[in-house]
């Protein structure tokens, strides 16, 4: 049956700007009609946009409450071990709600920190259920990794630290025999077998070059190129990891990432703050596209991003939330806003006008999810779209200003009213529909309170711990 929303006001796309009293119709998950100048008058106005899109993130909770707070990533992943999901589903399902909340019809996880609870592929498919039971769109890559898990190399000088005592805890913790490469590729094929559908699409996951040994990467490159599967990974986060790139990869690890055929349209690099001019240009040669992740970079002190370059260069630039919002509260409109101010312009000098910028980053996003479509709306596109609170936007009225300029202006997520993916209205006036987000929290925390107990040898051998790492990222990795 076809569903009528009117609006007060829609963005029909950066050449055609935004458009007042409308009405969209749209049946079986398509968008079939938006007529102009149709709208009844409404006591509510609102504002009719695409939905986001959040291009990186881990489905993980709140990292502060487990003492990850002013550190660099370094220290920061293993502190943030005490996070590890009690529950498959419910900490997916909380995460998932949120951005869905925030406004996000569609999401990557990047799965770093499997429960432990269940075999990987039962915990993909407790992922799979809960992304269903939201209603979001996602794109799934196990994270893999088979080498350095404590630091970019020996460890020895770090663990040689430690007691003996604080030195078996980490090892337990982190140090585990990694998989071959034939397995991880089957791995991979095999939960996409298990969860694959229209609204979620599985993806390799290679966590990162500091992390992947060569095979490892040539493997994932090799499939990648003979099924069409797409990859997602880490790339240039920290001046540590290119510190190591810079050593291990001399004639450029971007170079090699393209020789053996990694670097293709079908990649998704994320972060890339630390990528130079020349790298730049081979991702935009490439069609990969480059994830940024203002907030995270800016919480674990790992610097700028070159956005506004890899822009001009020709990059195809999305916007991720990384787990670590500004606020830590996944809202994906205030990260869309923080970019655009930040890598916006100079002056009177502009890297992209406000429409542009949003509708960049919603086809990229949703290249690097496999939703399909570029995310504008139109007839016959996908019915993905999310409607704002006009009246708490507009709050004063003074002008009739373009609500996507206010938006930029002093947007959030609790402007968000309903949000629909697929034809499904998953979010409505302001509350997820699929599942009960503060139940989930409840439980969540509760879980999680309990077991953080399990945790109490990692936090007697923090404090060892983390002037071990300190010093050997800034002595061995080059950035004393």
């Amino acid at each position: 049956m076809a569903t009528e929303v009117t609006a007060t006001s829609l963005f029909a796309g950066p050449d055609r700007g935004t458009i007042n009293d409308v009405v969209l119709r749209h049946d079986a998950g398509v968008i079939t009609a938006i007529d102009e100048s149709a709208a009844p008058p409404s006591a509510r106005r609102s504002f009719i946009i695409p939905a986001f899109v959040n291009a990186h993130d881990h489905a993980r909770p709140t990292a502060s409450s487990f003492g990850a707070v002013d550190m660099p990533l370094e220290s920061w992943i293993l502190r943030s071990a005490m996070g590890t999901p009690p529950d498959a589903y419910l900490a997916a399902a909380s995460a998932m709600a949120r951005s869905a909340r925030a406004g996000c019809g569609a999401m990557m996880i990047h799965y770093t920190r499997p429960s432990g609870k269940l075999p990987v592929v039962e915990e993909a498919r407790e992922i799979a259920r809960a992304a269903n039971d939201v209603g979001i769109r996602i794109a799934f890559a196990l994270a893999v990794r088979d080498q350095n898990p404590v630091v970019y190399g020996d460890s020895e000088q770090v663990l040689s630290a430690l007691s003996a005592g604080d030195r078996s805890t980490i090892e337990q913790l982190f140090v585990r025999p990694a998989m071959s490469p034939r397995d991880t590729i089957e791995l991979t094929e095999t939960i996409a077998s298990e969860i694959s559908g229209e609204r979620l699409d599985v993806q390799f996951g290679p966590a990162g070059v500091q992390w992947c040994s060569r095979a490892l990467l040539e493997a994932i490159a090799e499939s990648s190129a003979r099924s069409g599967r797409r990859v997602h990974m880490h790339l240039l986060e920290t001046i540590y990891q290119r510190a190591y790139a810079d050593q291990h990869f001399p004639d450029g690890v971007v170079r090699y990432l393209r020789d053996i055929g990694l670097l293709s349209n079908r990649l998704t690099l994320a972060h890339g703050i630390h990528a130079r001019p020349d790298e730049l240009e081979m991702i935009a040669a490439s069609g990969a596209r480059l994830v940024t992740n203002f907030s995270s970079n800016l919480h674990l002190h790992s610097g700028l991003a070159p956005v506004a370059a890899a822009h001009r260069c020709g990059c195809a630039i999305a916007v991720g939330v990384d787990g670590l919002a500004l606020d830590e509260d996944d809202d994906v409109i205030r990260e869309m806003r923080l970019v655009q101010l930040a890598h916006g312009g100079l002056g009177f000098k502009r890297t992209w006008t406000r429409p542009e910028f949003l509708a960049l980053a919603i086809r990229n996003g949703r290249a690097a999810t496999g939703a399909p479509g570029p995310g504008e709306l139109a007839p016959g596109a996908a019915a993905d779209f999310v409607v704002l609170d006009l009246d708490r936007l507009d709050r004063d009225a003074i002008l009739d200003i373009d609500p996507l300029q206010l938006l930029f202006a002093r947007g959030n997520a609790a402007l968000v009213r309903d949000v629909v993916v697929d034809g499904q209205t998953i979010v409505r006036e302001g509350k997820v529909a699929g599942v009960d987000l503060p139940a989930i929290e409840r439980e969540l925390r509760g879980m999680y309170r309990e077991g953080v107990k399990q945790f109490g040898g990692l936090q007697r051998a923090w404090g060892p711990l983390e002037g071990a790492l300190g010093g050997w990222f800034e002595g061995q990795a080059g950035c004393g």
